[in-house]
């Protein structure tokens, strides 16, 4: 293909490279979490939760730090409360709230499905030497327009 006089490399595009990339993550991100028991909702949930800020927090309140829509919520506390890693109660300040909150087994699996997450993504990682992948992730960063977070 020739575009304004110059010949396009046939390269892979950008957009289908990262495409491919993230759906090779996040198979191998489910599989580490599945023998869990929960996915990477449920783990956005618990994390949240187990933010270790010590306030109560309303479902309300949780969808809203991670941009789920309170239906979806809903859906996910249910299955985290079915499981036992969550426990519901009204808020003795406001009766319309559900506080959601973390069980002893809730903040278990956390630990160790984080531990699985982490250890799927250094074998994803692992073709490329340290110092690449370190410079992948901060890219990444840069382009999502995240602030680079301190080492894991």
């Amino acid at each position: 293909m020739v575009i304004d006089g110059h010949p396009l490399p046939l390269e892979p595009r950008l957009g289908h490279l990262l495409k491919q990339a993230q759906a090779k993550l996040a198979r191998a991100s489910a599989e580490a979490l599945a023998a869990h028991g929960v996915d990477g909702h449920d783990l956005a949930v618990l994390g949240v939760l187990c933010a270790g800020s010590g306030e109560e927090l309303s479902q309300v309140e949780v969808a809203g730090r991670l941009g789920i829509d309170r239906t979806t919520m809903v859906a996910l506390i249910d299955g985290l409360e079915d499981q036992g890693l969550v426990r519901r109660r009204r808020s003795p300040r406001d009766r319309r709230k559900n506080i959601v909150e973390p069980t002893p087994e809730g903040r278990d699996c956390l630990h160790r499905a984080e531990r699985a997450r982490r250890a799927a993504e250094h074998r994803f990682l692992a073709p490329l030497d340290t110092e690449t992948a370190s410079a992948l992730v901060r890219a990444l960063t840069l382009l999502a327009g995240e602030t680079p977070a301190t080492a894991e």
